[in-house]
């Protein structure tokens, strides 16, 4: 039984490309197979256990990917074939390179805004406006579901978690909860567009489910959302932040960052939806943007400080000119270098460990099982499921590249689940795992698990939705 759970752990976070260069050995039995699930296995408590070690997620993945791929080129050297592991190793790292820099732009821009104080103006005018934190709450989960379908989940998710630790202002317990609604939120509502969520896009790009389809999970993404938030809400002190109200200036070019970053993500869209390239071409264009608009205002500071001191003189207004002493020019690689990178580092130790664990066969033997031995369905919730353990992006990858004959509606549900599961537990979801990062010490994977139950019923609650509300299309095969 654990050996299956460990191959089930292999399985999910390899790419396709992996998938496609497994070795020509089948080592699955070997030595080598076993201390390397073994290696995997231990990195991975490690890093469940980071809030109780205090160490970096980061580190044990890392270190684990190092002495598993070793193995793989000490084994097929050994064997005759240095080339093989090599270009398998080559294809985990295009993988992992295009989810890095397609994560390190949309974080370039959250920071770009949080130091041009749009959070700020936007956690003042929540104060200002007096909601509870029970309003709060339901604020910050809906805005979360009803964003992701557009911005993505995982943008969305750092954009609402940023606005909640800016109201709620150091309180533990509601940072934590509104963090665990936010991501089954934007999980969520990510499930049911086809820009919601790079599962979803990876089926709309491959041409087995058709644009207008997605949105025939709409009922069950908003039941697997609801259903956890309305038992989440019972558990929330009705009582208002203890943040004091404070006037917000927004700083110079707050609101044109903004819409450069829908521009970004237009861009990254029409990338992938026109031109058939990968989403990161256009991310990586958009910091372009960000870099010559950073330009721009760095050189026409000089100019609107003087008019500004101009202004604050003739109002005799004493701490605004010490404020605007104090201004200093906007720097794009300063606000790169606030990204995130223990999370950026984790997700490379875990795509490059599974990769090799595929490589050395662990993926023929799982699929075999699933798809051949299992109904769809039992697989496809099983899948569903299993991206709790890991994430749910890798879980879409393994069953593209599988490509088994299934109807519309089946393909559907492997969306939903892929694209829900992984809100069971904090590191089934790149939203979760970057909002542990963000929201650390608040948000952890313990906070997390004390949710997981009434995550649970949601979960259920959007498949059994989808099986009686579509029913027909279980029947149409593509």
């Amino acid at each position: 039984m654990w050996k299956l759970l460990l191959v089930a752990f292999a399985f999910l976070i390899v790419s396709p490309a992996a998938f496609a260069a497994s070795g020509p050995l089948d080592l699955t039995t070997s030595t080598v197979g076993i201390i390397a699930l073994v290696i995997f296995t231990a990195a991975y408590v490690l890093v469940m256990g980071e809030e109780r070690l205090h160490m970096r997620k980061s580190k044990p993945v890392l270190v684990a990917a190092g002495l598993i791929w070793m193995m793989i080129g000490w084994v097929y050297i050994d064997q005759g074939f240095p080339g093989v592991a090599e270009d398998a190793f080559r294809h985990n790292l295009l993988e992992f390179a295009e989810l890095m820099l397609f994560l390190l732009v949309a974080m370039t821009y959250i920071n770009a805004l949080e130091e041009r104080r749009l959070f700020d103006a936007l956690r003042s005018w929540m104060v200002k406006k007096g909601f509870t934190y029970r309003q709060l709450f339901w604020i910050s989960g809906c805005l979360a579901f009803f964003i992701s379908p557009i911005a993505d989940n995982l943008t969305t998710a750092l954009l609402m978690c940023a606005v909640v630790m800016k109201v709620a202002d150091g309180d533990k317990k509601f940072i934590g909860m509104s963090c665990v609604s936010i991501v089954v939120a934007a999980n969520a509502g990510g499930a049911f567009s086809p820009f919601g969520d790079i599962t979803t896009l990876m089926v709309w790009q491959a041409g087995i489910v058709e644009f207008h389809e997605f949105f025939v999970l709409f009922i069950p993404s908003v039941l697997n959302y609801l259903v956890p938030a309305l038992i989440m809400n019972f558990f929330i002190d009705n009582k208002k932040p203890h943040a004091v109200y404070e006037e917000v200036e927004l700083k110079r070019g707050a609101l044109r960052i903004t819409g450069l970053f829908l521009l970004t993500i237009a861009t990254a869209v029409s990338c992938h939806m026109f031109l058939h390239l990968p989403p990161v071409l256009g991310m990586m264009m958009g910091l372009g943007y960000l870099q010559f608009f950073g330009y721009y205002l760095r050189m026409t500071l000089p100019g609107s400080l003087a008019r500004k001191r101009a202004m604050a003189e003739r109002a005799g207004d004493i701490e605004r000119l010490k404020r605007l002493g104090s201004v200093v020019p906007f720097d794009v690689f300063s606000r790169v270098q606030r990204a995130e990178w223990d999370t950026l580092l984790f997700f490379y130790g875990i795509v490059m460990c599974v990769g090799g664990l595929g490589f050395l066969g662990y993926l023929h033997l799982l699929s075999d099982t699933l798809y051949t031995q299992w109904s769809p369905t039992l697989a496809n919730v099983a899948l569903g499921v299993m991206s709790a353990v890991i994430d749910n992006i890798p879980v879409m990858f393994a069953v593209l590249s599988m490509q088994p004959d299934m109807s519309h509606g089946q393909w559907l549900l492997i969306t939903l689940t892929a694209g829900t599961g992984g809100s069971l537990l904090s590191i089934g979801s790149a939203a979760g795992v970057a909002l542990m990062g963000q929201a650390r010490g608040y948000y952890t994977f313990a906070s997390h698990l004390k949710w997981a139950p009434a995550i649970a019923l949601g979960f259920i609650a959007s498949i059994f939705a989808h099986l009686w509300l579509n029913e027909h299309l279980f029947t149409i095969f593509g």
